[in-house]
């Protein structure tokens, strides 16, 4: 039988497409076939000629079963989850399995934040300050004693769903009451000042071949008030920003991450004091932080993790080039769209490398409820942060919705 890999694979959206090819690719160039698992009810043009299963990748159990029949029928080597949420699922079947890989007890490092804080502070990490949200009384008592704002997020979400930002206590009851009974799966945390950054890493036998710090343009929990966007910060780094790649290595090793992509956020406080660590996610970073990375340093992250899992010799070719950034695309008109600026609009314009436009003529607009709910993305080049800030302005300003209302 042919040696295998196991793709577990959403195709909604098509967020995910060009790192499933990515990966596709980069195992036909070793040898390897492709299996594919699916939402059940879904197909991709993506995944023709390829192996491919279904299950209710929401139902844990039921991944499981799947897997246990294609892994009957398939040699699986690997198993690489593109999505967040199928993170430990994928390390149940590892371990049902024995295929190498984030164990069970791994992947809770990743997926849940309070496993998340707990064993970074272990590893002498400094993390945000946190309660449980056991009543509601004791989250006012910890929001007095850290100070409003205070953060509500799931322990286990993923692109800032179901997240409150709470600055009062009357805040604090409404959202109290948007919970309901489910606060059980909610935790709460100090709202920490300072610039927000993200690390995107490549690991293989539990050393870095790959980094990249960027920084965030705006506040992920104030997105409504401006578009997402995102800095590389390859030269000239300050001290306290080389110290969060220092940190995010401790933190990933601590983690127990041996061969892997990692998207991981940190904070440096204006306090002035160490890093603060936000949270870590054992896939590439989501939106358009992998395209953005593709076309500033010639290497696909989740191409690249396929690689490093199933050839123990090879290394990212990764280079160095310019500054890059990547922003989100939004509007603040809402209703059927009859006019779009299209990707080859947007790549046409200067110091434009690549841009996707998520929404299309007759497509219907409502108002955003999370981070990654836009319509597209781009990215540029340029100098240095500032000057890569002030193109996304350009870009921004040429980017065109018309909308009527039905």
């Amino acid at each position: 039988m042919s040696r295998s890999i196991l793709v577990v694979y959403r195709p909604a959206a098509g967020r995910y497409t060009a790192q499933f090819r990515s990966v596709v690719e980069a195992a036909a160039e070793l040898g390897v076939a492709t299996v594919v698992l699916l939402p059940t009810g879904w197909e991709a043009p993506e995944t023709k000629g390829l192996a491919c299963y279904h299950a209710d990748l929401d139902d844990t159990a039921a991944v499981r079963a799947a897997v246990d029949d294609i892994h009957a029928e398939h040699p699986i080597e690997r198993i690489f989850p593109l999505f967040e949420g199928d993170v430990l699922p994928a390390s149940r079947s590892r371990r049902d399995h024995g295929i190498p890989g984030l164990t069970p007890d791994q992947a809770l490092n990743f997926r849940d934040k309070n496993v998340m804080h707990r064993r970074a502070e272990e590893l002498g990490v400094r993390v945000a300050r946190s309660c449980r949200p056991d009543t509601v009384t004791a989250v006012a008592e910890f929001a007095e004693e850290a100070g409003y704002p205070v953060v509500i997020k799931p322990y286990a979400g993923w692109a800032c769903g179901d997240t409150y930002r709470v600055d009062s206590r009357d805040d604090l009851d409404r959202v109290w009451e948007a919970m309901g009974d489910d606060r059980h799966e909610y935790r709460v945390e100090e709202f920490i000042r300072g610039t927000e950054y993200h690390v995107d890493s490549l690991f293989q036998n539990g050393e870095v071949v790959f980094e990249q710090l960027s920084q965030y343009t705006y506040s992920v929990l104030e997105y409504l008030d401006e578009p997402g966007g995102t800095i590389s910060r390859k030269h000239g780094l300050s001290e306290r920003e080389q110290r969060i790649l220092d940190l995010n290595a401790v933190v990933l090793r601590g983690f127990g991450l041996s061969t892997g992509v990692v998207h991981a956020e940190f904070f440096l406080p204006d306090d002035g004091g160490d890093p603060v660590f936000g949270e870590a996610g054992a896939r590439a970073g989501g939106g358009s932080i992998v395209p953005a990375i593709e076309a500033g340093r010639g290497i696909n992250l989740a191409g690249e993790w396929c690689r490093l899992e199933l050839d123990p010799d090879h290394r990212p070719a990764a280079r160095l080039g310019p500054e890059i950034g990547t922003e989100y695309l939004g509007s603040p008109k809402y209703g059927r769209i009859t006019a779009i600026t299209t990707p080859e609009e947007l790549t046409a314009l200067d110091t434009v490398l690549d841009a996707d436009v998520w929404k299309s003529v007759g497509d219907v607009l409502a108002a955003p409820t999370a981070s990654n709910d836009v319509l597209g993305w781009y990215v540029c080049e340029g100098t240095d942060f500032e000057d890569v800030r002030a193109r996304f302005k350009t870009v921004r300003d040429a980017f065109r919705v018309e909308t009527e209302r039905s």
